[in-house]
């Protein structure tokens, strides 16, 4: 069906069947579960219908056949609970990009010719480095626009020269700009111009942010279903950014003051994510 569907930036499109099933391949969906989530939604289908209400249903649908496949669905959703400061989301790149072989240093304060510059990330390895503003937004229809490539452009000017750590590799030649949500055309256009990198969920179109995390197959705790806010935000404050890092620290669950067995159920949960279906 060619319905025109609204997108959370308010422009619309037609809906894209194909774009459903890449999504819910990536989730761990098999074929024939694909293939009936995809005819149900066809089904419900109309012009003006919101991505938002396509994501509820397919999540609902994929939740009913297979619960970890579903909470690595909600993926791009999770990112948007890495907040409110951002922080944990530039805790989140770091891991993302120490699974390419990274050394990650976040937050760090380097001098630049004029004007002293807070790196979100830095990252570096034998054979490449650079630097990255993290843009991180609570909401899916917000983008990073032309403002933010032109002042990134700025900072990397002021910071040629400069080093992030002593090896020969580490000056600064690379300026990256990393999104959850995604950048404008201008700004696409204007990074391209001056050679800043973009990295948002689905830009470029290979390598994106959605590439990395799921070849490095890492996830926020944000995706725990059976965690409410409030108990993610107290595992946030204590360093739980990762469903990996409660499967190594499970103790951190006791300052949620909740029962055993509920303990045992969100570990339950997060192991079954961790774990690629075959």
């Amino acid at each position: 069906m060619h319905a025109v569907v609204e997108k959370a930036d308010g422009t619309t499109e037609y809906f894209k069947v194909e774009k459903l099933r890449r999504s819910l391949r990536r989730a761990g969906a098999s074929q024939s579960e694909i293939a009936d989530i995809v005819y149900e939604i066809e089904k419900i289908l109309y012009d003006g219908i919101k991505t938002q209400e396509i994501y509820r249903q397919a999540f609902s649908l994929l939740r009913e056949s297979k619960p970890p496949a579903a909470t690595r669905y909600s993926l791009r959703r999770a990112l948007f609970g890495l907040g409110p400061t951002g922080f944990p989301f530039e805790q989140f790149l770091g891991k993302v990009f120490e699974y390419d072989g990274y050394d990650i240093v976040i937050g760090s304060i380097i001098q630049g010719s004029c004007a002293d510059h807070e790196i979100d990330v830095a990252a570096y390895k034998k054979d490449h480095s650079f630097v990255a503003e993290a843009k991180f937004h609570a909401r899916p229809g917000v983008k990073s626009d032309l403002q933010v490539a032109l002042y990134s452009y700025a900072r990397l000017l002021d910071l040629q020269g400069k080093r992030v750590c002593d090896s020969d590799i580490c000056g600064i030649t690379e300026f990256w700009i990393i999104t959850n949500t995604k950048f404008t055309s201008a700004a696409e256009r204007y990074a391209q111009c001056v050679g800043l990198k973009l990295l948002s969920w689905d830009y470029p179109k290979n390598n994106n942010l959605h590439d990395r995390i799921q070849r490095a197959g890492i996830y926020p705790i944000t995706v725990v279903q059976s965690l409410t806010s409030n108990q993610i935000e107290t595992l946030i404050a204590r360093g739980i950014i990762l469903c990996n890092d409660l499967l190594e620290k499970p103790h951190v669950l006791r300052h949620l003051h909740i029962a055993t067995k509920k303990q045992e159920q969100i570990l339950q949960e997060v192991s079954a994510v961790c774990k690629r279906d075959s």
